[in-house]
């Protein structure tokens, strides 16, 4: 039965396991994370508080009535946000990489677990950069635009087609630089390799994988591992990066992101920041 625009609407509060780890941050603590539940920017901050083992606090905020404490954090109403609590009056962050780089320097101090590989190994914290400068440049915007790839054109069989081949490239691209880095001995690569722990490459992108599986399984049929030979070593990584403890400790049920997601599958007018920078050609907000 063809898939039609039901109507629904995004969430505001987390299921299933996220739901549990945003109970069992409830109380204040010196770090407050501003998210949304079905916000993958969100999830790269959420995995890395988990892994990093760096006390928050979680208040879930809907990001397109745009509060104001949202707003004092992020001037945009964008999540995620840090409000610090230690500072009088708080003080703020946003945008997710910075974050990620303030919550990794801050457990450099703390002497805990780390996303990066030391500073006095400049190569390869330089090649892990350059992965993720691939997934934030190429990957993330093909995934939107085959995501709100429109069916109301003439040309919208084509263009699903076309664009469902540039997010596959974009991965296949992912897999080739992370082999590549293998092969050259380059460290940090995460849970790309068996035996490792949760990396920087690892949660930046992730939580767009995570949506593959389910938001692009369901709304555009798009098998995230085909099976084959070049398959293999990428799906071994995701099989071990989905069942990290600290990634899926801020994964909600399948229905929520499905839910959440048909404002993009059906392109509506004005669905986030995000879907009008992509429908303009637009770098992402």
């Amino acid at each position: 039965m063809p898939l039609t625009d039901s109507g629904k609407s995004y969430r505001n509060e987390c299921t299933g396991d996220a739901l549990v780890t945003v109970n069992a941050h409830s109380r204040d603590e010196a770090i407050t994370l501003f998210g949304a539940c079905f916000c993958p920017f969100v999830q790269r901050v959420w995995i890395a508080f988990e892994y990093l083992q760096i006390p928050y606090k979680v208040r879930e905020v809907d990001p397109y009535k745009k509060p104001k404490s949202l707003l004092e954090l992020s001037p945009k109403g964008l999540v995620p946000a840090l409000r610090l609590e230690t500072f009088d009056p708080p003080r703020a962050l946003n945008e997710s990489t910075v974050i990620l780089e303030f919550l990794e320097d801050t457990a450099l101090s703390s002497g805990k677990n780390t996303l990066l590989p030391p500073s006095s190994a400049p190569y390869p914290r330089a090649r892990i950069r350059l992965i993720s400068d691939h997934i934030n440049r190429t990957l993330i915007p093909s995934f939107y635009r085959f995501l709100q790839t429109s069916s109301n054109t003439p040309d919208s069989d084509e263009k699903l087609v076309e664009n469902g081949k540039e997010y596959r490239e974009s991965l296949e691209g992912l897999g080739e630089m992370m082999q590549k880095a293998e092969k050259d001995g380059v460290e940090g690569l995460g849970m790309w390799k068996e035996g490792g722990e949760i990396g920087w490459t690892d949660v930046m992108v992730g939580p767009w994988l995570f949506r593959s599986t389910n938001v692009l399984a369901h709304y555009r049929s798009f098998d995230l591992l085909p099976p084959s030979a070049e398959n293999s070593k990428f799906a071994a990584w995701i099989d071990r990066l989905f069942a990290h403890p600290a990634f899926k400790a801020t994964c909600s049920t399948e229905d929520l992101y499905i839910d959440s997601y048909e404002r993009y599958a059906w392109n509506r007018p004005n669905t986030s920041q995000v879907a009008n920078a992509i429908n303009s050609g637009r770098g992402l907000p």
